[in-house]
């Protein structure tokens, strides 16, 4: 399922982790942080970007989001 987020509200959401901006990833239906040590995945529920950090998977694989905030 494609994402479909007004290009303006992609153009000024960041991650709330670190503050970078955001990729789309269409097949996993997620905004991904584009800085690399962070690279937490977001999800879209509904069209909507739930920015929570405790709902955010790590692209990294290993550790939780919130384990890596230490």
């Amino acid at each position: 399922m494609a994402v479909n987020l007004d290009p303006d509200l992609l153009s000024i959401l960041v991650c709330p982790k670190c503050r970078s901006e955001f990729r789309v990833d269409d097949e996993a239906n997620e905004l991904i942080c584009t800085n690399g040590a962070c690279a937490l995945a977001y999800p879209l529920r509904d069209h909507i970007p739930v920015l929570l950090i405790d709902e955010a998977s790590d692209t990294r694989g290993g550790q939780d989001a919130e384990n890596s905030w230490a």
